[in-house]
């Protein structure tokens, strides 16, 4: 549309096929969200494995394997991989804090313990 356009000139045709492709773009935005909170559910549990085991929040040796991963299936999608690795390093980014997050509430919760009942923590 030019800006000497308004809505209203727009041919209804062009307004409807607009309109569809809004609604799957809507559709396809809610699954991501949906397919990201279930992805985060799943490195919560990774986190609290770690936290109990004591492995640190990151390891970046599966990192390096999945940021390779997703380029590769960004190729194969026609999508821009450098886009791909800017969109799982942030992800990424945001698992490693939430572990960190867990390890420390997990350490706390080891301190308090061992100085409410005088005794050395048990491993988990």
């Amino acid at each position: 549309m030019t800006s000497n356009m308004s809505p209203g000139d727009v041919d209804p045709a062009v307004r409807e096929e607009l309109a569809r492709l809004r609604d799957s773009i809507d559709n396809i935005d809610a699954a991501v969200v949906h397919m990201l909170a279930e992805r985060f559910k799943c490195t919560q549990q990774v986190g609290h494995l770690k936290a109990r085991h004591q492995l640190p929040p990151a390891d970046p040796a599966r990192e390096s394997r999945q940021i390779a991963r997703l380029r590769t299936l960004a190729e194969n999608a026609k999508l821009d991989p450098a886009f791909a690795e800017k969109f799982l390093n942030f992800i990424i980014a945001e698992v490693i804090r939430h572990h960190e997050s867990i390890a420390e509430t997990a350490e706390t919760a080891e301190t308090a313990d061992y100085t409410v009942n005088g005794a050395a923590p048990t491993a988990n």
